[in-house]
């Protein structure tokens, strides 16, 4: 970057001449605007005496460029309902969506809003729980990924969706322990009243390019806000938006029985064949050709060079939502890819999350 320099001479008190004026003024190939600097000083000869010289230099301030998004962000509506002031809706709908065999229940449900909580694909509602805790004090909220698209279930937006696992586990001194919240919410009957905060979140929206390649990864429950993405791309017309990319969605659960809106991402791929790509990792099922369990990572591995091309383009999008476990290993098959390139995998990641190419929401 071009400077200024201003250099300072003093001379000791028994020079009586020299050639170097008392003040000299050095100006860089571009004068630009200055930014003050640490003053530096350094011994210097002139004519044979030794002078000291003080040079401040100068630079100018990088413009601050704002940063524009890449996703679908105009809009947004945040905390409209906050855990004081809490929206009351209606439990519409409420069914299991795992066989009897699986391991675990989830349940999808679908309540009313009247249109009052306006929200976008991949943003979360918060659900405060009835009853009081061990404290006697109200529950605290609890939050979920949409599972159903900004117009709804029913296509009229005005009602969000969500996608709950029953949460039961023996803790270490042998007790049954059901979570608060998804007890409270597998268990509701239609016309029972919710009581819902926000919407919140920013992280998981969709990219503004719909000719964009989007990688949706998701293990169980975290299936939710793929869904609502597919609905606006594949199950609903838009005016202002028409999906023509590539949507690539890879779900792991871990048996048959637990593939959650199996028959709906299936009618999706015999309607956008080109546009729809489907693999499901099951794994207490299926296994690679080593012989080993299908987790997500496993099946992602198959496609590894194919996926590795397509994350080199600056319109792929990376979606991965479910348990952080999956999160290790998928870093494990594109370390190794990238250093074919000769690019550190780790490193590249950061330039993705930066570029909002590198979604994730895991627990």
């Amino acid at each position: 970057m071009a400077a200024a320099v201003t250099a300072a001479v003093s001379f000791p008190s028994s020079t009586k001449s020299t050639s170097l004026s008392s003040r000299t003024t050095l100006i860089a190939p571009e004068r630009i605007t200055l930014k003050k600097a640490p003053v530096y000083y350094r011994d210097a000869s002139a004519s044979g005496k030794v002078i000291s010289i003080r040079a401040q230099v100068t630079t100018e301030a990088p413009a601050k460029v704002e940063k524009v998004s890449k996703k679908n962000d105009e809009g947004v509506v945040g905390n409209k309902f906050k855990p004081k002031n809490p929206y009351t809706g209606r439990c519409l709908l409420n069914t299991k969506i795992t066989g009897d065999d699986a391991p675990g229940e989830t349940w999808h449900m679908v309540f009313s809003t009247e249109g009052e909580v306006p929200y976008r694909e991949g943003q979360s509602i918060g659900v405060i729980p009835d009853g009081v805790d061990k404290n006697g004090k109200p529950h605290k909220l609890r939050l979920y990924s949409i599972a159903s698209s900004a117009l709804g279930d029913f296509g009229d937006s005005k009602t969000v969706s969500l996608c709950v696992k029953r949460l039961v586990y023996t803790n270490e001194q042998g007790e049954i322990v059901k979570g608060v919240c998804s007890n409270f919410l597998c268990d509701l009957k239609p016309g029972a009243e919710v009581q819902i905060t926000g919407p919140v979140g920013k992280e998981m929206l969709m990219p503004k390019d719909p000719n964009a390649t989007i990688i949706m990864l998701g293990t169980g429950t975290g299936i939710a806000p793929f869904r609502s993405f597919l609905w606006k791309m594949f199950f609903e017309k838009h005016d202002d938006y028409k999906f023509n990319g590539l949507a690539w969605l890879f779900l792991g659960v871990p048996t048959s029985s637990s593939l959650l809106y199996k028959e709906e991402f299936e009618k999706m791929k015999e309607k956008a064949p080109d546009n729809f790509r489907l693999d499901f990792a099951v794994s207490r099922e299926q296994t690679n050709d080593k012989g080993e369990k299908m987790y997500i990572q496993t099946r992602m591995a198959e496609y590894a060079e194919e996926l590795w091309e397509l994350l080199k383009k600056d319109n792929t999008y990376v979606y991965m939502c479910g348990l952080k476990g999956m999160e290790k290993g998928i870093d494990e098959i594109m370390v190794s890819l990238a250093a074919k390139d000769g690019i550190d995998w780790l490193e590249y990641k950061r330039s993705l999350k930066k570029a909002e190419q590198w979604n994730v929401e895991v627990y």
